[in-house]
């Protein structure tokens, strides 16, 4: 399996040598030069296969250049019950990401059940892993530069604390996240970890990342990795929980399902297009974005319209505060018949802060194959949906798992299961939970008190020269 770059400008890679680099030469994202294609049979023989063994399956097709048996041992690692042990609602912790029904058809699937609460964990602990093992035979050491609108940051650094021969230096909006998601990161005292809190917007933090990886001396010069959705691994590591909520949802192949997908870096979903793209047999991909609703008007009007930091929203869904979603260039590569040419105009236009329209397009016209439907939710109905959920089926959700409910049950078709991916736990956002329910969200027992740690942060203008003095005086 090789990878190419959305923009075309860059030689084939093996997965190895993409995991490390992040962004391609470019500035285009890798993908596989193809889609694996999945059978019947091999639908039929993963069906009965544990998590680990169906991520085995899986990744083995996207990742040729590790040994069978150092992948499965990787795999192995990663995907046990003692590392994702915080299921709730009565889930069963050895599958990893079981499903919580909430009434006939309608299923909510736990993927924050990792040890920082948000699905981010599902691809970053494999990322970790990956990372070790390719690095320990290489003989070589990286750096990763990342940034978090409030999840990635504590699910990257708790996935490479400790790790030989990796820093991390994780960018996040000064004061823009919850107070939890800061305690989870900044409280952090590893020597390998390095946080900075940038004066601005997730949007600006995502900004210098880019920056500092389009800089193609330095990033080789300091060994500069990336760990945001940006990395291909991620999405690949993503791929496999829609499999397993498909299975768990289902009794035999022959069924379709839909997944309700919280938006806002088009990460998560991307992994969703692709196991559609496999031949996993989803009939939509329901795009719930919040105030934020760049990915939702380009869904219904077929224009991206990024924007800027002023006009960025600050929600009660931090982590989708976002206005130029990373991953969507991706979705945008296969959407235009995988041309690198048409997508490197489209993002010359991006890049200036310009809006781009394919509504008149021929491509436009073929969107409809995809699977796409979205919608938006408001503070207020995100208000509304966890009371909602607590009302009629007992279970609490995070913000962000309601506006994937709010917009999952527009878009609800008979006899096709609706699964709304779960992305994080109540206890990251406890000021919502109170203004909605009057109560405290339970909070596992390991992570009580964690506001209260000795916290580590650098806070800095979201200057792109002075972030990398920072970087280079650390290393």
């Amino acid at each position: 399996m090789r990878y190419i770059s959305t923009r075309g400008h860059a030689a084939p890679q093996a997965f190895c040598d993409i995991l490390l680099g992040g962004l391609a030469p470019d500035g285009g994202l890798y993908l596989p030069e193809s889609y694996p294609q999945i059978s019947r049979a091999e639908l039929d023989a993963w069906r009965q296969l544990s998590y680990a063994d169906l991520a085995y399956e899986i990744l083995a097709k996207f990742i040729t250049d590790i040994p069978p048996a150092d992948l499965k041992a990787l795999v192995a690692k990663t995907y046990t019950a003692a590392v994702y042990c915080h299921a709730r609602n009565g889930g069963d912790a050895r599958q990893i990401t079981p499903l919580t029904r909430l009434e006939d058809g309608l299923y909510t699937q736990e993927l924050s059940n990792g040890p920082t609460l948000a699905f981010k964990d599902m691809a970053m602990q494999l990322l970790g892993n990956l990372f070790e093992y390719v690095l320990e035979k290489r003989g070589e050491s990286i750096n990763i530069l990342g940034a978090t609108s409030g999840d990635t940051g504590s699910a990257a650094e708790y996935a490479m604390r400790g790790k030989h021969n990796v820093k991390v230096f994780m960018l996040s909006p000064d004061g823009k996240m919850s107070a939890f998601q800061r305690a989870q990161m900044y409280s952090l005292q590893d020597d390998n970890i390095f946080n900075i809190a940038v004066t601005g917007l997730f949007d600006d933090a995502q900004d210098i990342v880019k920056a500092v990886s389009n800089d193609a001396e330095f990033k080789k010069k300091y060994k500069i990795g990336a760990v945001n959705s940006i990395n291909w691994a991620r999405v690949a590591a993503q791929i496999v929980y829609y499999f397993q909520g498909y299975f768990l949802a289902t009794q035999s192949n022959d069924e379709q399902v839909s997944f309700a997908v919280p938006s806002g870096n088009f990460g998560n979903i991307c992994a969703g297009h692709i196991a559609r793209q496999m031949g996993l047999p989803i009939k939509q991909l329901v795009l719930a974005t919040n105030e934020n609703d760049v990915l939702d008007e380009f869904f219904r009007t077929g224009i991206y319209r990024p924007r800027s930091a002023a006009e960025t929203s600050i929600t009660s869904s931090p982590s989708m505060d976002i206005s130029k979603a990373s991953n969507f260039e991706r979705f945008v590569f296969d959407l235009v018949g995988r041309d690198p040419a048409a997508v490197s105009e489209l993002w010359a236009k991006v890049d200036k802060g310009l809006a781009f329209d394919l509504s008149e397009s021929v491509h436009w016209a073929k969107i409809a194959r995809f699977g796409f439907v979205s919608g938006k939710s408001t503070h207020l109905d995100r208000i509304n949906t966890i009371r909602f959920a607590q009302g009629r089926y007992q279970v609490m959700l995070d913000t962000h798992t309601a506006d994937g409910l709010k917009v999952a049950l527009e878009h609800r078709l008979p006899n096709v299961p609706m699964i709304v991916l779960e992305t994080a736990q109540p206890a990251k956002f406890e000021e919502t939970i109170r203004e909605a329910l009057g109560t405290e969200p339970v909070r596992p027992a390991d992570l009580a008190g964690i506001e209260n740690l000795p916290q580590r942060v650098e806070v800095m203008a979201p200057d792109v020269e002075a972030i990398k003095r920072y970087l280079v005086a650390r290393l």
